[in-house]
C-alpha cells in the first residue's frame, strides 16, 4: 500500500484532470473504435486466431495499440518542460537580449515562448496541441512526432482490415439488377460458420470505423510531414514564423540586413539528433542551445524584439462602434461573420462601444488586438530598438496595455472602425519608408 501511495502522488491525479478535454476524449475515442473494430473484424470475419496468419496479425494490432497510446500518454503526461520560475540569464547584461515574462516573472529563454492555455514558459514550444490538452515542446517533442508516425500506420492496417473484411463477407451476397443493388445481409458462405453472423450492423460499424481510420491517416499524416520538415531544419513552427516575419520586416523597412536562423547545424541528420536520442532523453537542458558557426547565442531573440518593435510601428488603434458579447461565433454580426470565425483557440475579447483596440493582425472578417485599458498603471517600459516619433505614440498605447492586465483576443472586424488619426500616421509611416 505505501509502495502504491508513493507512485501515485498528488501531482500525478492532478495531470489526469487533462483527460478531461474534447481533445483526448476525441483522441482516445478514435483509438478505441478503430482499434477495438479491426481486432473484432479480424477475429470473427476476416482472419480467425486458429490459424498462424491471423494470430499474427492479431498481435500486430494490439502492438499498434500500445505503441500509439504509450507515446500519446508520454506527449501528454511528461509535458514539454518549463522555463523555471524567476529564471535569469548568468551574465546580467544577457538579459537585454531577451523578453521579460510578466506571468512568470522570468526572462523567456532562447527558444521559449510563454503559452496562454499552460500559463508558462514552455522551453522550446513548438505549439498547444489540443489533442492532448497540453503544449508540444523541448521534453515531448520525439514522443509526440512518434505518435503522429505510429497512428497513420496503425490507422493503414486497420483500414485493410475494415476493407477485407466487408469484402469477404459481402463478396457472395451481392446480386445485381437491371434498376436495383441488393445486398443479401444473410449468413456468410464460408466454413465454418462464424460464431456471429455478418450482419447489417457489424457493416455499418466497420464502414464508420473505415471512414475514422482513412481520416486520422490523412489528417495525422499531414501533420507528421509538416512536423519533420522543421525537424530536420532544427525549428519549431513558431521559429519558422519568426523566420517568415523577419524576411518581412527586412523587406519592408529595406534595411539590408541578413537573417541566418542560429540553431540549424547544416546537417539533417543533426538537427534530427537534436529531438531524438537512444535514450529517450533531449540533448541539453533547454535553455542553452548550440548554435551555428558564425551566430550570435541570442540572434532568435534579438530578432524577435525586433519585430515586436516593428509591431508596434505597424499596430493600429480602432475603436468599438457596438457591443460584441466575446461569443465564438456571434448570429447578431452576420452570416459571413458567423461562418469564418477564426479556427483557432485564441480567446475572443469582449467589446463595449467606446473601447479602444490595438489591431496586431486580421482576417476578412475578424480582427485581433490588445484592448487599451485605462486603468492601466503609467509605467517606463524600454524599447527594443530606437524610436521614431510614430513609435512613440503606438508605444505609448502599449504601455496602457503592458502596464496592467493585458486583455487580447479575436473581435468580428464590423463590431470597429478605424481612429482618423491613425490613417494620417500610417500615411506619414509609409513616406518615412520609402525615404529610407
Amino acid at each position: 500500500m505505501g509502495v502504491l501511495c508513493s507512485v501515485i502522488k498528488f501531482e500525478n491525479l492532478h495531470e489526469l484532470r487533462r483527460l478531461c478535454h474534447w481533445g483526448p476524449i476525441i483522441a482516445l475515442g478514435v483509438i478505441a473504435i478503430c482499434s477495438t473494430m479491426a481486432m473484432i473484424d479480424s477475429v470473427l470475419w476476416y482472419w480467425p486466431l486458429h490459424t498462424t496468419g491471423g494470430s499474427v496479425n492479431f498481435i500486430m494490432l494490439i502492438n499498434w495499440t500500445v505503441m500509439i497510446l504509450y507515446n500519446y500518454f508520454n506527449a501528454m503526461f511528461i509535458g514539454p518542460g518549463y522555463v523555471p520560475l524567476d529564471w535569469k540569464p548568468e551574465k546580467s547584461q544577457d538579459s537585454m537580449y531577451l523578453q521579460y515574462c510578466k506571468v512568470c516573472q522570468a526572462y523567456k529563454a532562447p527558444r521559449s515562448h510563454h503559452c496562454r492555455k499552460c500559463n508558462r514558459c514552455v522551453m522550446k514550444m513548438d505549439h498547444h496541441c489540443p489533442w492532448i490538452n497540453n503544449c508540444c515542446g523541448y521534453q515531448n517533442h520525439a514522443s509526440f512526432i512518434l505518435f503522429l508516425l505510429l497512428a497513420p500506420l496503425g490507422c493503414i492496417h486497420a483500414a485493410f482490415i475494415f476493407v477485407m473484411t466487408m469484402y469477404t463477407q459481402l463478396y457472395n451476397r451481392i446480386s445485381f439488377g437491371w434498376s436495383t443493388v441488393k445486398i443479401d445481409m444473410s449468413a456468410a458462405r464460408r466454413d465454418p460458420l462464424p460464431v456471429v453472423p455478418f450482419g447489417l450492423s457489424a457493416f455499418a460499424a466497420s464502414l464508420f470505423a473505415l471512414g475514422l481510420a482513412l481520416g486520422t491517416t490523412v489528417a495525422v499524416g499531414m501533420l507528421f510531414f509538416i512536423q519533420m520538415k522543421v525537424i530536420l531544419r532544427n525549428k519549431t513552427s513558431i521559429e519558422s514564423w519568426i523566420e517568415e516575419k523577419a524576411k518581412d520586416r527586412i523587406q519592408y523597412y529595406q534595411t539590408g540586413e541578413v537573417f541566418i536562423f542560429p540553431y540549424d547545424m547544416g546537417s539533417r541528420w543533426k538537427n534530427f539528433k537534436q529531438v531524438f536520442t537512444w535514450s529517450g532523453v533531449p540533448e541539453g537542458d533547454g535553455l542553452e542551445w548550440p548554435i551555428k558557426e558564425g551566430c550570435h547565442q541570442y540572434s532568435l531573440t534579438i530578432e524577435q524584439l525586433k519585430q515586436k518593435a516593428d509591431k508596434r510601428v505597424r499596430s493600429v488603434r480602432y475603436r468599438a462602434m457596438e457591443d460584441y458579447s466575446g461569443a465564438c461565433c456571434p448570429l447578431n454580426k452576420g452570416i459571413k461573420t458567423f461562418f469564418t470565425t477564426p479556427c483557432t483557440e485564441e480567446p475572443r475579447i469582449e467589446l463595449h462601444k467606446g473601447d479602444l483596440i490595438l489591431v496586431t493582425r486580421g482576417l476578412k472578417h475578424w480582427m485581433y488586438g490588445d484592448k487599451i485599458l485605462n486603468s492601466a498603471a503609467e509605467e517606463s517600459y524600454p524599447l527594443d530598438i530606437e524610436q521614431s516619433p510614430f513609435q512613440e505614440k503606438y508605444s505609448k498605447d502599449y504601455l496602457t496595455v503592458l502596464g496592467g492586465t493585458r486583455v487580447r483576443g479575436w473581435f468580428p472586424r464590423k463590431c470597429v472602425e478605424k481612429c482618423l488619426y491613425d490613417v494620417e500616421a500610417d500615411q506619414e509611416i509609409e513616406g518615412e519608408k520609402k525615404n529610407r
